[in-house]
This record gives C-alpha cells, structure tokens and sequence, in this order.
C-alpha cells in the first residue's frame, strides 16, 4: 500500500534515470493529456510531497497520485533503442516517459494531470508538513492536529492537510504504539508530540527499505505490523485478540470508511 515512505522512494529511483535527462517521447493515456509531446524536453526535477509525485519539465509538472495500487516503473532501454518487457499490464499503463536510458511508466496511477508548474500549488498546496520533506515541521503538524480536538484521532493522522505521508498502515500502528483507540478524540491522546515524533521516525527508517516494519521486526508477513492486517491474531504486547472494524470521515463523505485495527487491553475504546 503506497504511503510516504512508498513515494519518497518511487521519487528517488525516478531522480535517477530522469532528472537532467531529455525526453525522447512522452505518452499521456488519458483523455486530456492523449496529444500532449514532451518529447525533446529536459526533465528538470522529480519530487515527492507526502504521497504526491511531481516531475517538472518544460514549465509544466506532471502530478501523479498512486492511490491504491498506482506504482511508476523503470525499465532500462537497450542500445538498440529497445526498452525492457513491461512487468504489468500495458492497459494499466496512464503515462510512458522515455529518455535514451530508461522508460518510467507510471500503472494505475489514481491522479495524472499535467499543470502549468505556476499552478503546481493547486494540486499540493493544500498539504501539510511533509514528514520526509525538507519543510518538516513537527510544531505546526502538532498545530493542525491539535485545531480540532474533537476529531478522532485515527482520522486526524490519515488527513494529509495535518502532516503529509501517512497511510492506513501507519495510522493504525502509530494508534496502537500510542496506546489510543483510532476512534478516541484528538485531546484524549496522552502524548501526541510523541505520536508526531513517532510518526517522523517511522516513516525515516522505512523510506530506504523495500518492506515496511514498524515493529523492528522482519519487513514481511506479520511480524512487521503491530496490529494492521492482523485481526484475529493475539497483541504481540499483551495477548489478547486484535479486533477490526471501519472508521468513516465525515470529512469526505464520498470516501469510502477505512480499516482499523486495535488491541482492546492496549487501546481502550
């Protein structure tokens, strides 16, 4: 599931084989981009900003959102000119950048969309600090978080317009390392610059690793997550049986509710 730590990465392993690189073609698979050419224009940066990529080239910035299931892939190009056999489906592909290198294509991409780089603040602007940004600001995601003390805390953290960067997998473990229920109002969480804290150093030591863990633990099966995705197992603290349920934003009404996950010994409800 792709969160700060999944994006920052994809921007990294981006960087590398775009960056200063001049665009041999350029293929945008929808709609409005469908008769969009980049081709012969150098790519002059790729960022992340929380689970936002933004790639600026020729006073535009193609903004890519990976959603759910979104991920950009590399695949090297020969010296013939032929690049590598895609590892996903081509129907799923919404966008195909090619240098003289490399081909970086971007599947399942929830967002693209290719703005004026002027208007870049459209698409992020809206976003809080980003936790593996170099605008990190740990007091004024403490701030956000703290203007609507009623909120439910598992709901808050999700909220990119508070901190950017953290998904559900986060939210849920950062709720149990707390020791909070995710439905518990903001003000009744007992250290909450510790959670802030927690959450930056979360996403740090998972950002250079290809598996996440926020247990310190092994980055694969269930050892890796303290109660996320482990309904029905017992607490790794305490024994007893994690339970699961959803948790709806009233926030955005449109979005489906999202999984949570919580030991009832360490996180009273």
């Amino acid at each position: 599931m792709p969160e700060g730590d999944t994006v920052w990465r994809q921007a990294r392993d981006l960087r590398k084989v775009l960056e200063g690189q001049v665009l041999t073609s350029s293929d945008f698979r929808v709609p409005a981009y469908a008769t969009l050419d980049l081709a012969g224009s150098t790519l002059t940066s790729v960022q992340s900003r929380g689970k936002h990529l933004l790639m600026y080239v020729a006073g535009l910035v193609i903004h890519s959102h990976l959603s759910m299931e979104g991920h950009w892939d590399i695949y090297p190009v020969s010296a013939t000119g032929r690049a590598a056999r895609w590892r996903r489906p081509a129907f799923t592909a919404r966008a195909v950048l090619t240098t003289a290198q490399a081909t970086a294509v971007g599947f399942s991409l929830g967002t693209l969309e290719v703005l004026p780089e002027a208007l870049v603040s459209e698409a992020v602007g809206h976003l809080g600090p980003d936790l593996l940004g170099a605008d990190w600001d740990a007091g004024l995601a403490l701030h956000n978080l703290l203007d609507r003390p009623e909120r439910a805390v598992g709901l808050a953290l999700l909220d990119q317009r508070n901190l950017a960067g953290i998904g559900n997998v986060y939210r849920n473990d950062l709720c149990f390392l707390g020791g909070v229920h995710p439905a518990r109002p903001v003000s009744e969480v007992p250290n909450l610059p510790r959670m802030v804290d927690l959450a930056k150093r979360l996403l740090e030591a998972n950002k250079d690793r290809s598996g996440r863990s926020t247990t310190g633990g092994p980055a694969r099966g269930e050892a890796a997550a303290w109660v996320y995705g482990l309904a029905g197992k017992p607490c790794k603290r305490c024994g007893a049986t994690i339970r699961y349920a959803t948790l709806a934003d009233p926030d955005f009404p449109v979005r489906a509710a999202r999984d949570i996950y919580w030991c009832p010994r360490c996180q009273p409800d």
